[in-house]
């Protein structure tokens, strides 16, 4: 009984040799991809959104009730033109009270001025009177002037891009209620990293993506960056230039790619071929460790220079453990 125990545990040990040396023994599976040529581009990504080149937008100076509402949304409007108006009965009557009290200042000063005359009145009499009369003049034109809060005027000739807000709603102070602009040209307002932007020149191309369009290849240029980040973000502003025939439309939001650097016709092989500045080839069932050096690294490739040519098998993706020589089964 012991000696077939003994028998069966020899023969599940020579099994388990044998399943360790069939899953080591043979060495890591491994694949391997062909080094091809192309074009490697270093890119610098940024997210924005697609606006009018020249627009403005119109927004409530006044926590107030919409009295009336244009509805032009897609027309054509003039500078100056009144696009909606606020409930404004409460500012008017609180002028109406202030011009009867400077008309009452305005006779005032003129009887005062009389007496002044004739000897009755003094001198402080009258200079009181005056300053009245300046004061009521002042709270007048400041009252015209809020009352200009409580209409939404065009400040330019354009087509209504958008409007927010009805009849009837609360309108919020700083609420935008219009877009007033043209429609082309288009360009992109996009942010940058602090970090990237040193990379970031104007006339750099620019690719562009936006679920609207996943499969329409959609370019665009550098044509401003801003001089000053935002401390809070830490992100540059930059501007993108659209082509007129772009499908893009106002509002969307894309991601850009702006393309620092570029070289075409380059060896290239995936970044995860690369690994502590080699590539790994096989020879005989066994890793070669080959030193490369390389250039642009882009989201996808790796640009080489030199350690290896156009049509060497390397392993995708290599292993950050490797260091050559290393036993290896090769398979499609």
């Amino acid at each position: 009984m012991k000696l077939r125990s003994g028998i069966v545990l020899v023969l599940l040990a020579g099994l388990a040799g044998g399943g360790l040396w069939w899953r080591y023994g043979r060495g890591q599976e491994v694949r391997l991809q062909p080094i091809d040529r192309g074009t490697a581009a270093e890119i610098v990504y940024a997210t924005g959104v697609v606006e009018p080149v020249r627009w403005a937008k119109m927004a409530s100076m006044a926590r107030e009730r919409i009295m009336e509402h244009c509805a032009c949304e897609g027309r054509a409007v003039k500078q100056g033109d009144v696009l909606a108006r606020l409930d404004d009965r409460e500012v008017r009557a609180n002028l109406a009270e202030q011009q009867a009290r400077l008309a009452l200042s305005l006779r005032e000063v003129e009887r005062v001025s009389q007496l002044l005359q004739r000897g009755v009145a003094t001198q402080q009499a009258y200079d009181k009177a005056t300053a009245d009369l300046a004061q009521m003049r002042a709270l007048v034109s400041a009252t015209n002037e809020r009352l200009g809060n409580y209409q939404i005027v065009a400040p330019r000739a354009g087509i209504v891009l958008r409007q927010d807000g009805e009849v009837g709603e609360i309108a919020d102070v700083g609420q935008i209620l219009f877009r007033v602009g043209d429609p082309r040209p288009l360009q992109v307002t996009a942010d940058v990293a602090e970090e990237d932007i040193p990379r970031v020149r104007v006339g750099q191309a620019v690719l562009l993506r936006t679920d609207a369009f996943k499969d329409q290849p959609l370019q665009g240029t550098v044509r401003d960056i801003t001089p000053m980040g935002d401390t809070a973000t830490k992100t540059f502003r930059i501007r993108i230039a659209l082509p007129d025939d772009t499908p893009l439309h106002f509002g969307m939001s894309v991601e850009a790619n702006v393309v620092a650097r570029e070289a075409k016709d380059v060896l290239l092989v995936p970044n995860e071929a690369v690994v502590a500045g080699a590539v790994f080839t096989v020879t005989d069932g066994r890793l070669v460790r080959r030193p490369v050096e390389t250039g642009i690294r882009g989201t996808r490739l790796t640009e080489l220079r030199s350690g290896a040519a156009a049509g060497d098998a390397i392993a995708v993706p290599a292993n950050a453990g490797w260091r050559g020589g290393e036993r290896v089964r090769v398979v499609p």
